[in-house]
């Protein structure tokens, strides 16, 4: 294993991998039902179904921007973890056992719930670090392979439950994954976390840290960085409606007398980012010692062009599906390469807002970062019910040429980005 696990990190590190693992469980458990749910449960349209489940993975991203504001004003990080981490639990259970009618109630209340966690937890992980700036992308990754450990096993555990069992104790399960996240939080916080993001650090607004002040041309170009990202998670949400839909109706699912269940494909994602997180900060690592890395910013460009050469993979197996179902191996080879096109973007864009944003600031631009993906999961969810309409080819193909292009503009802002935002040696 590369040494990403061997740098001297705090232990504080493993107890936020280990919390962050079992709130993305229930996460990612839940949304790996969801649609399945409300087009067979329900008995939404596909079209609804895929807007209601845009605008749920949509606004889960948008209430990051409020949680850290509370958390960098009035409460602290660490106070706002605890109320999402509870909230989520009563979202996921009222989910499972209230009435059906309670469906959208429940799914404001994880809305909600991950808004308090999501930015603050990231930005305790970075408050953990103080200044020691080389160290955190390493932290990061370690801290997102975390994320992908609760992403692949919720789909398995949750999904196996579902089929056998029933949907509602599908979303049981991933409730018992908070609550099981929540605890091992509570009892080690205090221990491992000292006083990092303990108490708000933004006082009163009338505060000043000259210390702590970042450029204004800094945060502009950080925030310009942050709008390419948002055609990159328009294409990469589509996991959760149009793909889920194409291994569900377009792929071949029997294997050995066995019907792989459409759940399943969504642990792939997940299982690649276990497997090759430690593969790339490797990489990275060497790049760097030979003065070849790539810069955040050039990452972000190779990110888009690994999504546009995923979608062609894509739209080669929705082509082969008009006449049958098609090999899993298609799905598998699409989700390989996306995860390759994440692992240059997210861990990275995580990382380098804790570099550059003022510490009396860090949860708000958190939280902005984070904003991207709403609009992203909007549009995503918009176009992944489009599905029946449009058809698999020509929606894939429209991801495809959305990243290419996305891919070819940010060329020309490499240079002036790297200048004010990339550091020498980063």
């Amino acid at each position: 294993m590369p040494n990403i696990f061997k740098q001297g990190h705090p232990k504080g590190l493993y107890l936020l991998f280990f919390v962050e693992m079992w709130e993305r469980f229930s996460y990612y458990g839940m949304r790996a039902l969801v649609v399945l749910y409300m087009i067979h449960t329900l008995m939404y349209s596909v079209e609804t179904a895929g807007k209601i489940y845009g605008l749920y993975t949509g606004f889960v991203y948008l209430t990051p921007l409020i949680g850290g504001y509370l958390a960098d004003r009035y409460f602290g990080q660490r106070k706002c973890i605890t109320a999402g981490a509870i909230l989520m639990s009563c979202g996921l259970f009222t989910l499972a056992f209230a009435p059906k009618s309670l469906f959208l109630a429940a799914l404001f209340m994880m809305i909600m719930a991950n808004g308090f966690i999501k930015s603050n937890i990231s930005s305790v992980l970075g408050l953990l670090y103080g200044n020691d700036n080389g160290k955190k992308d390493s932290a990061f990754t370690v801290f997102y392979m975390g994320i992908n450990f609760g992403a692949f096993l919720s789909p398995l555990i949750c999904g196996t439950i579902a089929v056998k069992y029933g949907f509602e104790y599908g979303f049981a399960a991933a409730g018992c994954g908070m609550l099981l996240g929540l605890s091992l939080y509570k009892i080690f916080e205090n221990k491992l976390l000292k006083d990092c993001g303990k108490a708000p650090v933004v006082k009163n607004n009338s505060q000043v840290d000259t210390d702590d002040s970042g450029s204004a041309g800094k945060i502009v170009s950080l925030l310009t960085l942050m709008l390419f990202t948002i055609p990159f998670w328009i294409c990469f949400e589509q996991a959760g409606s149009s793909l889920t839909l194409f291994a569900q109706y377009a792929t071949n699912r029997s294997f050995l007398g066995f019907e792989i269940p459409t759940e399943y494909f969504q642990s792939l994602n997940p299982l690649f980012i276990i497997t090759l997180a430690p593969l790339i900060s490797l990489l990275w690592e060497v790049l760097r010692n030979k003065s070849k890395e790539p810069t955040s910013v050039e990452k972000f460009a190779i990110s888009l062009f690994l999504m546009t050469i995923a979608y062609l993979i894509m739209c080669c197996a929705a082509h082969l599906s008009s006449s049958e179902a098609v090999s899993p191996l298609w799905l598998v080879g699409g989700y390989f390469v996306m995860t390759l096109s994440e692992l240059c973007l997210s861990p990275i864009g995580l990382s380098l807002v804790s570099k550059l944003a003022p510490k009396k600031f860090l949860s708000v631009i958190m939280g902005t970062w984070f904003l991207t993906s709403f609009f992203g999961n909007m549009l995503a969810g918009l176009l992944g019910g489009k599905y029946e309409t449009m058809g698999a080819e020509k929606l894939f193909a429209l991801m495809a040429s959305l990243s290419f292009v996305t891919f070819i503009i940010l060329l020309f802002f490499i240079p002036k980005l790297n200048k004010v935002l990339i550091k020498p040696k980063q």
